[in-house]
């Protein structure tokens, strides 16, 4: 397959993904090129995500480093499968890459679980408290740009209704819910907005109160999506130079453990409506 100009995260993910089987039959690189009759620029092209892969190698590849698990092969032969642009890619030349590798991880997860801190959930927001979000930016977006981002902030919502329920938990600290973004009206509206998404079947909404106390990793948000199989769940997270996307699994298990500890001390469902609702009222 031709080179791709610049491969997305899902896709490099299969390479790596691949690359992960390879090393744990403790196969070099040199010798399964030899094995499987290639060479070994073009497994390091692909491993790397540079080029494409069919099904049908990455199912060879699979039964070549002797991988037990069929579960994971399918998923990774089904991500091999995937062609044609997403909705996402109506975006490609204006917004950063790693924006639309959150729309495209949102897209194929089969759960998401996270947590909030300061702003309300991107896949909850309504669109006039996006919009006083973005007005905070530094440096100031030109119009053209805020008009972009919006956009894809309100399709990125579309993802709670796809066909193949997607299943959500978003814990919100209180502080999410006080800060003001735009006017008492825009933040009242917000709130009704939560009240709303809530009571979806595939939407949970638990409010993290400051009685709490303290919880892990407190000081940024946090994204865990579910993949089809353990080994190919993300975690998103913002850091001060951007956004990371983490899969090693003892990253993994580290952040499912924040996520349960992080839940513990969060209302359970009803009590944070009821939260909700009181903030409502009074906003």
């Amino acid at each position: 397959m031709p080179p791709r100009k610049a491969p997305t995260a899902r896709q490099r993910r299969l390479g790596s993904e691949l690359r992960k089987i390879r090393e744990s039959a403790g196969i070099s690189m040199t010798d399964a090129a030899a094995q499987l009759s290639t060479d070994r620029t073009n497994m390091s092209n692909v491993e790397s995500g540079r080029f494409g892969v069919s099904s049908e190698r990455v199912r060879t590849w699979a039964s070549h480093y002797g991988c037990p698990d069929p579960a994971y092969v399918d998923a990774l032969a089904a991500m091999a499968d995937e062609r044609g642009r997403g909705w996402w890619d109506d975006y490609r030349d204006e917004l950063p890459a790693s924006l639309l590798d959150l729309c495209e991880l949102e897209h194929h997860a089969s759960a998401l679980r996270s947590v909030q801190i300061m702003h309300m959930p991107g896949l909850l927001q309504t669109e006039e408290y996006a919009r006083a979000v973005f007005e905070e930016a530094v440096p100031p977006m030109r119009p053209v740009d805020q008009r972009r981002y919006l956009s894809l902030r309100m399709r990125r919502r579309d993802v709670l209704d796809r066909k193949e329920t997607l299943t959500c938990t978003f814990l919100i600290h209180e502080a999410a819910l006080r800060m003001r973004f735009g006017t008492r009206k825009v933040r009242a509206n917000q709130l009704e907005n939560l009240l709303k998404q809530s009571e979806r079947d595939n939407v949970t909404v638990r409010v993290i109160t400051f009685e709490a106390g303290g919880f892990p990793n407190a000081g940024g948000p946090t994204l865990y999506a579910y993949g089809p199989v353990p080994q190919l769940d993300t975690v998103h997270t913002d850091v001060p130079t951007g956004t990371v996307l983490l899969d090693a699994e003892t990253r993994l298990a580290n952040y499912r453990a924040v996520l349960d500890r992080t839940e513990e001390r969060a209302l359970d469902p009803e009590q944070s409506r009821d939260f909700i609702r009181e903030m409502a009222q009074r906003a």
